[in-house]
């Protein structure tokens, strides 16, 4: 009989900010695992496995599938609690890999950027939080193994381009990320383009809002981290995101497909195949 407990077949815990996007991630995770002729412990349909509505968790085999919400303190919430899950269940070798959307930094739409160090605000590599009343930091490593295995994933013939930079995580989605279309705005179109700009030139090709707690949590743990994000915009041309719902689906599953490529390729390794 197969072992199905999570100590033995959870190598991956994949994350990102909508329950629906997380949702049709496990499906696709089941269905690409289902053809793969790998020996696993498949499940024959998805089931969301908490009993609250913060956020769900699918396994599939291998693999968590887990939302995370928006930002960091979601963020931060779920990753204590996933990670105290794996510990109690005695995991090791964990990769954890966030997949989504994010603004892009002089990239085109539809751009995959793989990040190769997460930073804050100030460009620099740390995640900062106050703990009993004292602002404390921590270095925000990702994993060199996770990133090359995902760009050896990508295909000529996928026809978009992924690039690896530098992702920057803000606490906010307006003016932590200097768009003028919010409810304030205090600062001028020259101030969000002066600031953008720094930010290219300090290797960032896009933004998200939790790039920075993941690698620093993740790492924390002992558990490597990756990060792969689709620009759903060239934020250097404007803010407003302008692409089609049927473009909009096709650039979003480009993250999946690459995850889903990276994780086949892994347990070929671990069965030897």
């Amino acid at each position: 009989m197969r072992d199905t407990s999570l100590r033995s077949t959870s190598r991956f815990v994949c994350t990102g900010g909508s329950t629906t996007r997380m949702e049709n991630f496990a499906k696709f995770v089941l269905k690409e695992l289902s053809a793969s002729g790998l020996q696993l412990d498949l499940p024959t349909a998805v089931e969301n496995l908490c009993r609250t509505d913060r956020y769900v968790m699918y396994k599939v085999g291998p693999v968590l599938s887990v939302n995370h919400g928006i930002g960091m303190p979601s963020l931060s919430t779920v990753l204590n609690e996933v990670i105290k899950l794996l510990r109690y269940a005695g995991c090791t070798d964990v990769v954890f890999i966030r997949l989504g959307t994010s603004g892009g930094v002089g990239v085109e739409p539809g751009t995959v950027v793989i990040a190769d160090e997460a930073v804050n605000h100030e460009f620099r590599p740390v995640y900062q939080l106050p703990v009993v009343g004292q602002l404390r930091s921590w270095p925000t490593p990702l994993s060199g193994e996770v990133v090359e295995g995902l760009k050896s994933c990508c295909l000529p013939e996928d026809g978009y381009d992924v690039v690896i930079n530098k992702t920057m995580a803000t606490d906010d989605f307006y003016e932590g990320q200097a768009r003028l279309d919010g409810a304030f705005c205090d600062y001028t179109e020259e101030d969000k383009l002066a600031y953008l700009k720094e930010a290219y030139d300090n290797g960032v090709r896009n933004i998200d809002k939790e790039a920075t707690c993941l690698a620093a949590m993740v790492n924390r743990a002992n558990f490597k981290a990756g990060v792969a994000c689709v620009a759903l915009l060239n934020r250097l041309e404007g803010d407003d995101y302008t692409a089609s719902p049927e473009t909009s689906r096709i650039w979003e599953q480009r993250p999946p497909v690459l995850v889903v490529r990276y994780i086949l390729k892994r347990l070929r390794e671990m069965q030897g195949q």
